[in-house]
């Protein structure tokens, strides 16, 4: 089963290898500029590189495609290969906003074409693990969510990031790179947003329209409520990952989730299901940027190969009797990335109109 790949960043870095873990060929590597499209599929040894998707999905045996480019572009991409019948899989952030979104999801079911959100973080052990605790009531019914998360990716202002990155008009900032992820997370683990307030500072002081900070006070439709706060430009490294519930609160620390209840404090046995190879290192001589960096250790190589598994199964139309269970955690599709664009949207209004904005 053939595919190509969309993007010469994290496309080559993550996406191409990843696609062979879960059993695809890589035929084609499409990219912007000619010169570096050919040195990056020599690098990655795909064999055909090229500017043209059309040509790219021409090539014999080729079902799917991996949009893997800045989000103003996830449109117009996801929009070519549809219509050509491809099965797609596209990054997040999903899409420039809500409406290109539902474009992009209308598209894809008239198509009848499998369709994916690049949500790999589903797939990784910790997040999953904590959403399976708290959907089962081991702490009741949740009432406070804390997502924290800071890191100094761009506290530097000498640190190098792709042009789109700092650029609020095309998709860029921290909210769309991180915070997609984080919207995710609630909504599974959680529920859906009811409403949210929110700003989008740059704390690190770099001149740039986009953001390097969010904070966001929210609402779910089940009566929970929390504040999801990161930033990728201040010094020091924070985290804390936390739900609390009626009847107690788990919390994630690396890939081990906590119980504290009245009857005293656990950890949660990590199921084999959600056992994870270690995370392969990137090329260093690939590593120009902090946006490269960021993802250098590789930890998103193994989720997202679990996440293609799932896509690639799906396409072949595989019975859960024929192998192994691939439902690891809920598939994320292009109506997910819809619900996640309409949470963005709002968050960037909230902070827009300093008000409460209803999702």
């Amino acid at each position: 089963m053939k595919a190509v790949v969309v993007g010469t960043g994290f496309g080559c870095l993550t996406h191409v290898p990843a696609l062979r873990d879960a059993g695809f060929e890589v035929a084609a590597l499409v990219g912007r500029n000619p010169e570096r499209t050919a040195a990056r599929a020599e690098r990655f040894d795909v064999p055909v590189a090229t500017t043209s998707l059309a040509e790219a999905m021409a090539i014999d045996g080729v079902v799917a495609v991996s949009v893997v480019t800045p989000p103003e572009a996830h449109c117009d991409i996801a929009l070519e290969a549809i219509a050509a019948g491809k099965h797609v899989v596209c990054e997040k952030p999903f899409a420039g906003n809500v409406d290109e979104a539902r474009r992009m999801l209308a598209a894809a079911e008239d198509a009848g074409i499998v369709h994916a959100l690049g949500c790999e973080f589903r797939y990784a052990t910790g997040n999953e693990l904590l959403r399976r605790v708290v959907q089962r009531g081991d702490i009741g019914e949740p009432r406070v969510g804390i997502f924290l998360l800071e890191v100094p990716l761009i506290a530097d202002h000498a640190a190098e990031v792709p042009d789109w990155w700092e650029d609020r008009g095309v998709g860029g900032g921290w909210l769309g790179a991180y915070g997609s992820h984080v919207v995710d997370q609630v909504r599974l683990t959680i529920g859906e947003f009811a409403g949210v307030s929110a700003s989008l500072p740059v704390a690190s002081g770099r001149p740039m329209t986009a953001e390097d900070t969010f904070t966001v006070h929210f609402r779910t439709t089940n009566g929970a409520e929390g504040v999801l706060h990161s930033s990728a430009g201040v010094r020091g490294l924070a985290g804390l990952t936390r739900v609390s519930g009626t009847k107690g609160t788990a919390w994630v620390e690396g890939d081990v989730v906590h119980v504290a209840t009245a009857a005293g404090e656990s950890v949660v046995e990590v199921p084999p299901d959600l056992v994870l190879a270690p995370p392969t290192p990137l090329p260093v001589d690939l590593m120009k940027t902090a946006y490269d960096w960021m993802h250098s250790t590789g930890i998103d190589r193994e989720p997202y190969a679990r996440l293609f598994t799932a896509f690639r199964r799906r396409i072949a139309a595989e019975t859960p009797a024929a192998v192994a269970p691939i439902d690891v955690a809920p598939f994320p599709t292009f109506a997910d990335g819809v619900a996640g664009m309409v949470v963005l949207d709002a968050i960037r209004q909230a902070d827009r109109d300093s008000n409460w904005v209803a999702c």
